[in-house]
């Protein structure tokens, strides 16, 4: 079983897999989500890791790799749930990071998982209830200010929350001028969960 890959992207499709050749000269195929085929820039020009989940089917054996620890296990946790393939898999993580699909999950947010093309309502409503429990017990290494948000929304004062939304799009990895862009838009009330759920909704339909 691959569990990573180191090496040079030396081919990608828009169908969203790259071709990674090693030192050793052996070029692997690897399956990505939309945003990690967006966040490899040019061909050859730096080395590039993937945490690798091998799938064996009965005609291939295919490669999925994914930027982070975190996002490999999502994914294994998604595609062990009824009725999501790996397509599928890589569609709502190309929509959603494990953090903000958590919350979704946690504050039971359907509508933030029909954003991922091919999922419906009835779809939505079977995962919030599915993916609950297998995040609940999933070896995910989160921010805390983004389990707490999910975990327990609308416990702190509204004059927190913005703050709290602050701190969390940080340990996400946007920059300053993202997060005080984004949180002007915000609205002034309303808990710290659907508060991050427009944010990080906005931040997605900015990138587009």
């Amino acid at each position: 079983m691959i569990g990573s890959v180191r090496g040079s992207v030396i081919d990608r499709s828009a169908k969203g897999d790259v071709l990674i050749e090693t030192s050793s000269g052996v070029g692997y195929r690897v399956m990505v989500t939309a945003r990690t085929l967006g966040s490899l820039v040019g061909l050859g020009d730096q080395q590039t890791f993937l945490h690798v989940h091998t799938h064996v089917r009965e005609d291939a054996l295919l490669l999925f790799g994914f930027p982070t620890r975190e996002e490999r296990i999502t994914f294994e946790l998604l595609i062990s749930t009824h009725g999501v393939g790996p397509a599928l898999a890589l569609a709502i993580l190309s929509a959603h990071t494990p953090s903000s699909l958590r919350i979704a999950v946690a504050s039971e947010d359907g509508d933030a998982l029909t954003l991922v093309p091919g999922v419906g309502k009835k779809t939505a409503a079977r995962l919030l209830i599915e993916l609950k429990s297998k995040f609940e017990g999933a070896d995910l290494d989160l921010p805390a200010v983004l389990v707490t948000a999910a975990a327990a929304p609308g416990d702190t004062a509204e004059g927190d929350n913005r703050n709290d939304v602050r701190a969390a799009l940080a340990e996400l990895g946007y920059n300053a001028e993202e997060v005080r862009s984004v949180v002007r838009r915000l609205p002034t009330s309303g808990d710290t969960a659907m508060l991050l759920r427009q944010a990080l909704v906005l931040l997605a339909d900015g990138a587009r």
